[in-house]
């Protein structure tokens, strides 16, 4: 079929995906979605957590771990939670850097799938890149989920790209198959990722409606420019 990486995978999972003859492009990291690392009170775990398992994720030849910003709640502001996301990175960061393991954030909708979502526009998330500093720190560019919060998705990859560290596909709407079915052209958005320069893997995120081995494969022709 062509793939040469599943991702999002527990250390448990890492040598099944080896055994196989595949790489793993993203390890999980120590926190979900919800939990993330915009409120204080997380950030020693978070930071031990880092510690501990960013040398596996180099061991495992897994070259990005990804973490998530977290939700709004009470009071907390996306200024306040932007400064304490980076306050956080920034402790991780020398490991990180020792590692050569890059962490990522991913960018979700907080409209359709992850209410109150706080990583959910992409100039918050470049904010938080320029905070941090480092370049072990980016961005997971998620297709899908930016179309439903900000469109404008080849401008957006073109003005970006070095805050960005991989990316996932989608349908949209309904997270379905990138194919004529939904209002993304995934031949020129993939076009645009390569014309940056990068070298990454991309990750097909979307949920199929029909036969998943079928999908997979014209997603695979669909983004191979």
């Amino acid at each position: 079929m062509g793939y040469r990486s599943v991702e999002l995978l527990g250390e448990s999972d890492w040598p099944v995906v080896r055994e196989f003859g595949l790489d793993c492009a993203v390890a999980n990291g120590p926190v979900s979605i919800g939990g993330g690392i915009n409120r204080p009170e997380t950030h020693d775990k978070f930071v031990a957590d880092c510690e501990a398992m960013l040398p596996k994720v180099r061991d495992a030849g897994i070259p990005t771990m990804i973490v998530f910003s977290g939700n709004r709640r009470d009071e907390l502001t996306d200024e306040t939670g932007l400064a304490n996301c980076a306050e956080a990175l920034r402790r991780v960061m020398p490991t990180a850097e020792k590692t050569g393991v890059t962490v990522i954030m991913e960018l979700l909708n907080s409209k359709v799938d992850h209410g109150g979502y706080m990583c959910d526009r992409t100039p918050w998330g470049v904010r938080l890149c320029k905070e941090v500093g480092s370049d072990r720190f980016k961005l997971l560019y998620d297709i899908y989920h930016m179309q439903i919060m900000e469109g404008d998705v080849i401008r957006t990859i073109r003005d970006n790209h070095q805050y960005i560290g991989h990316y996932h596909t989608g349908g949209v709407p309904g997270r379905r198959e990138i194919d004529e079915s939904q209002e993304l052209y995934y031949p020129a958005i993939c076009r645009a990722i390569v014309e940056t320069g990068y070298t990454g893997f991309l990750g097909q995120e979307f949920i199929p409606a029909r036969d998943a081995v079928e999908s997979l494969r014209q997603a695979y022709g669909i983004c191979n420019v």
